[in-house]
């Protein structure tokens, strides 16, 4: 397994055949907990267009901006400082602005009474031509790439290739574009693009410009993490640690901006379904290796974590009344 621009980010070939990527995601996943995803199979010219709207819709007058102020379901548009990663060191929120967008779940369906879930906020067409289109192809996309991962993963494990697709029928995935503002970071004053924080679901998908910014916390120290044109990073979250009982890695990382330069990425978080159970697999369970986590659910998960890291987020605003689906 290689590495990339001489980082400690090892690569891995999505072209070669699943039972050697597999083995390529396994070092990945058991080490760092990082990876370079190329021959990916998503077009550069979606990419391209991807950030070409998004910069649009960074630059949209604020009032346009908090118009889609982000909802009970954390769908649309989070200001800057609104999100604080790590706030045990941070002085103030997080040098971004960001949106989320997630699956289309109509608001009168039984999958829309979940919290998490409904109709996205879409800035109208005619401020943003094309907008909508570029941003479901891409998920479309994305969503397909997620689960060919979810196949190696699998597999990495020694299951079945189709282990995980049960609890990714109705996946949660959520478009989180982030524009960081050219301001330097100053960790020692509490003063960072992005705070520390490990990412809380499945898989992250990263496409990010040619600024660098990225840094991941390893052998006890942070390290960059280079942007590699083409190419993917690919991160574990809690969920899939919990899930491998430790064996895979969800690993600290930060933004620092050292540049002055302004930033854009546009992680693509992959979830499970809101309902699915998450305990640690039999085959990550031994006498010497008991189980480390307690079950939880997907949504239990979510909604903790948005509440301690969004001040716009409130959970009770839509989680009364659905503890009896969730269970």
């Amino acid at each position: 397994m290689g590495t990339a621009l001489d980082s400690s980010i090892p690569l891995v070939d999505l072209s070669q055949d699943e039972a050697a990527a597999a083995q390529q995601v396994y070092a990945a996943c058991s080490g760092p907990g990082f990876f370079y995803a190329a021959h990916h199979g998503i077009p550069q010219e979606l990419l391209s267009e991807l950030f070409k709207q998004m910069r649009a819709a960074f630059a949209l007058p604020e009032q346009d901006k908090m118009a889609m102020l982000a909802d009970e379901n954390n769908r649309g548009y989070t200001p800057y400082a609104e999100e604080t990663l790590d706030p045990a060191k941070q002085t103030r929120g997080d040098t971004k602005e960001g949106f989320y967008f997630g699956r289309e779940v109509p608001a009168d369906s039984e999958e829309g009474q979940l919290p998490l879930h409904g109709p996205n906020q879409w800035p109208p067409e005619q401020l943003l031509p094309g907008f909508r289109q570029t941003v479901t192809a891409y998920c479309d996309a994305a969503t397909g790439l997620g689960m060919r991962l979810l196949r190696l993963l699998a597999l990495s494990l020694g299951l079945p290739g189709g282990y995980f697709a049960s609890y990714f029928t109705h996946p949660m995935v959520a478009l989180r574009p982030l524009h960081y503002t050219a301001e330097v970071s100053s960790p020692g004053e509490g003063v960072f693009g992005a705070g520390a924080h490990s990412d809380y679901g499945m898989l992250t998908l990263l496409a990010t410009d040619e600024v660098p910014g990225l840094q991941v916390h390893l052998n006890g120290s942070w390290q960059d993490v280079q942007p590699l044109p083409g190419a993917f990073i690919v991160n574990l979250g809690d969920m899939l640690e919990r899930w491998s009982n430790g064996i895979f890695k969800s690993t600290l990382h930060r933004v620092i901006n050292t540049t002055g330069q302004e930033r854009y990425s546009i992680p693509f978080f992959f979830e499970p379904n809101f309902t699915a159970k998450v305990e640690c697999l039999p085959c990550c369970v031994t006498e010497e290796r008991p189980a480390a986590y307690p079950p939880t659910t997907a949504g239990e998960h979510l909604l903790a974590m948005y509440a301690q890291t969004h001040a716009g987020y409130d959970v009770n605003r839509k989680a009364q009344g659905t503890a009896a689906t969730v269970a």
